[in-house]
């Protein structure tokens, strides 16, 4: 009997110190793979920059593709580790693709906003450096990444905006076409000359080079207003010039018009007092 007892004890410890060996050497394998698969992935992501670089990728794909190549390496990194160390791949494949149904129910809004990415970059409605107005934000685009878009404000805040609602919104992109048209309206007193005050608006329009002859500039009579004759300018110009013109433009309508004695309304109300005897 206690023979038999020590060769139950000899048996378990043999097999503890054959599993602790085994175990063992495939932490080993797993920690060499993990610092060499670490070093590997960034000299990966490093090559995939320079392509990149070298071809010079649009700045909008250069950011996504980035992202979505370090994610994916990641990925196969960490099924390589989980393979080393004895579990079964295929089993946990199953389980993550199974949990994976389960998450991409949970977070639908993050699937949307990754196709949204997609979308952007097939379809390039708006690039990095465009001006653009969505989702009542107005920005310059910096960075699309998978999930999100990064813009800058015009007093340089940050805005991050999911791709979902970019892709399926409306969005105003300022920056898609070389030109635009700048709208201005000016108002003049009752009385003044109309014709004086076209004279004046097309000689400030022609002494400015930024304002472009094709298509030619545009004026009228807009309205009668209630305090004032409203002219209607239209002009276009360079988009870069847009608000430089627009600024200028005001400036100088308002102090051409007083040197040459137009009046420039505000609004008023006539008060008529009757004696009533």
């Amino acid at each position: 009997m206690e023979s038999l007892s020590t060769l139950s004890l000899d048996t378990l410890t043999t097999k503890l110190i054959d599993l602790s060996v085994s175990l063992g050497s495939k932490l080993v394998i797993a920690l060499i793979v993990f610092f060499i698969g670490r070093w590997l992935i960034k000299k990966i992501n490093r090559l995939v920059v320079r392509i990149m670089e070298k071809r010079q990728v649009e700045a909008s794909l250069f950011s996504f593709t980035r992202s979505l190549v370090s994610i994916t390496l990641n990925f196969i990194f960490v099924i390589v580790l989980i393979g080393i160390l004895g579990i079964e791949t295929s089993s946990f494949i199953a389980l993550f693709a199974s949990a994976g149904v389960a998450v991409g129910m949970a977070l639908s809004g993050t699937l949307q906003n990754f196709a949204g990415g997609v979308m952007i970059l097939l379809f390039k409605p708006f690039k990095v450096g465009d001006f653009i107005e969505a989702q009542g934000q107005s920005g310059t685009v910096k960075e699309i990444q998978i999930f999100n878009t990064i813009m800058t404000t015009a007093d340089n805040k940050v805005i991050i905006i999911p791709n979902g609602g970019l892709s399926t919104g409306i969005m105003k992109n300022y920056s898609k076409e070389a030109t635009r048209r700048v709208d201005w309206e000016f108002g003049i007193s009752y009385g003044e000359s109309y014709d004086k005050a076209k004279e004046i608006i097309v000689r400030l329009l022609e002494n400015d080079n930024r304002v472009l002859k094709d298509p030619a500039y545009f004026i009228a009579l807009t309205s009668l207003g209630e305090s004032s004759v409203n002219i209607v300018v239209r002009a276009w110009v360079n988009a870069s010039d847009y608000w430089g013109v627009f600024f200028d433009m005001n400036e100088k309508v308002y102090k051409t018009f007083a040197e040459e004695k137009l009046n420039i309304p505000f609004p008023q109300m006539d008060v008529h007092l009757y004696n009533e005897k």
